[in-house]
């Protein structure tokens, strides 16, 4: 996709020291952050910095990533400062069973942050989008890397229409958000998750006794939902989202069965569809 047409005042760029003492202060769990011009993948980069030692908390924002990846290896691309584009590097100190929950830690908190801010409603469908209605507003995908887990957020600001990489895409702008301006989203997503990661690791990633579960519960658009789950090796279930369990698997009963599943893409499906 071309870079952006629209100028700094319409899609103005982010500022790295501004920021950075926004964000960056001693005790608190961003450690550096860094805004880039252009990146092939924030997640591929920032997966490299962590192989080289960088700390638990480092930021990596693109204004344009060209590379990006979806989960099931799509590919995923945005014009130039038309969303926010980034990957923080954390290295929970939690028992390994309970780290499934990382990734849906990381999507209610950016979902509490814009919903307050933006005054949209904004909804989790499982494990890793952002939805309002049908529509998917952003995406996250975590990768683990040596000793630590990187995760990567794109969100939609302000894309118009023609730019949507599919229709059933949608933005801020679209949805006519009280808040379209990235500079206070990005500051209130980052405060919201490190909120919601303190509590979850002192918990010990425990996601009820850190109310993790019961959160995520009240945002979800898939629990109590019938779905239809697109699984690996072409495999199909289709049946009722109840819950997510203790590992944040989602629980989906089908055949007179609870099956728990790691992995798959979900369809919401109407009462009528197949």
């Amino acid at each position: 996709m071309p870079d952006s047409p629209y100028t700094d005042l319409e899609r103005p760029p982010l500022s790295q020291a501004a920021l950075t003492r926004a964000l960056v202060h001693e005790g608190g769990l961003w450690t550096r952050l860094s805004v880039v011009d252009r990146a092939g993948s924030t997640n591929a980069d920032l997966a490299g910095q962590a192989r080289e030692g960088a700390p638990e908390g480092a930021v990596l924002i693109a204004e344009h990533q060209v590379a990006g990846r979806g989960r099931l290896d799509r590919t995923w691309t945005s014009p130039a400062r038309s969303g926010l584009t980034f990957s923080v590097l954390l290295r929970p100190r939690v028992p390994p069973a309970r780290q499934g929950w990382l990734t849906l830690m990381f999507a209610l908190a950016a979902a509490t942050a814009v919903r307050r801010l933006a005054e949209v409603d904004v909804r989790l469908k499982w494990p890793n989008d952002l939805m309002i209605g049908e529509r998917k507003l952003a995406g996250i995908l975590a990768e683990r890397v040596d000793g630590g887990v990187v995760i990567g957020m794109g969100l939609n600001v302000s894309l118009r229409a023609e730019e949507l990489p599919v229709p059933t895409a949608t933005s801020l702008v679209i949805e006519k958000a009280a808040c379209t301006d990235r500079d206070p989203l990005i500051r209130a997503i980052l405060r919201e998750v490190e909120s919601h990661y303190r509590d979850w690791a002192a918990a010990e990633g425990d996601a009820d006794a850190s109310g993790l579960r019961t959160a995520y519960a009240a945002a979800s658009a898939t629990i109590g939902k019938e779905v239809r789950v697109e699984l690996p090796g072409d495999q199909v279930l289709r049946g009722v989202a109840t819950g997510v369990d203790a590992a944040g698997f989602l629980i989906v009963h089908a055949g007179g069965t609870d099956h728990a599943l790691s992995v798959g893409d979900i369809v919401h499906l109407r009462p009528a569809e197949g």
